[in-house]
């Protein structure tokens, strides 16, 4: 899969433009990536948790077997700029008190469907925001160019690199895809049957 294209998958997947994507697909740091809060291990298993209740292990490997925490984490501190990264670490914060709002309890204690009706629900609050973000981000700018934009919501940021990490990983491209490492002879007819995986190769 063309990597400038699964960002664009993504993008339309969670509602918002891919955060950091430029630099990843220029292979430089964002030189305003600096200075930035630390992750703990307790962060990355956090992660790992929030990536698998997003991509769980169904006949595939989920988003957790592709050490998606640690992905996470070398894309925050490498391409997104201080504001992102601020939000991303705030938004560890915000999610364990919406889960202990929910149910009682920290995310890390809550039983997988606990966890999937959190995250459902959050989804939906965030593209929410979003599509609010957009237009008022819209209407500032008309009056003022140099006007800031309005921060993103820190669970479109973890679903995009949940989804951007494991749709590159060798457990997303190689088992959750069907994978061409070598593309041979170009085939523009290709039955199709309902419940095929998409193709990925090296590009």
């Amino acid at each position: 899969m063309d990597r400038r294209e699964l960002l664009k998958m993504i993008a339309v997947l969670t509602g918002g433009a891919m955060v950091g994507g430029d630099f990843l697909l220029a292979g430089c740091k964002n030189p305003e990536a600096i200075g930035g809060a630390t992750f703990t291990e307790k962060d990355i298993a956090f992660l790992d948790e929030v990536g698998e209740t997003i991509l769980p292990a169904t006949k595939t490997p989920g988003a957790k077997a592709a050490h998606i925490g640690q992905f996470m984490t070398v894309i925050v501190n490498d391409c997104y700029d201080e504001g992102d990264q601020k939000i991303f670490h705030e938004g560890i914060i915000k999610l364990n008190e919406a889960c202990d709002k929910m149910h009682g309890h920290s995310f890390m204690k809550a039983s997988p469907q606990q966890r999937t009706e959190l995250l459902t629900s959050l989804d939906k609050e965030a593209k929410d925001y979003q599509k609010e973000r957009a237009e008022k981000n819209k209407e500032a700018k008309k009056k003022n160019k140099n006007a800031k934009s309005l921060p993103n919501h820190y669970f479109i940021l973890m679903k995009q690199l949940t989804l951007w990490g494991y749709f590159t990983s060798k457990e997303g491209m190689t088992q959750a895809l069907r994978f061409n490492p070598v593309p041979g002879r170009y085939d523009g007819c290709i039955d199709y049957k309902k419940g095929d995986r998409m193709f990925a190769g090296l590009d």
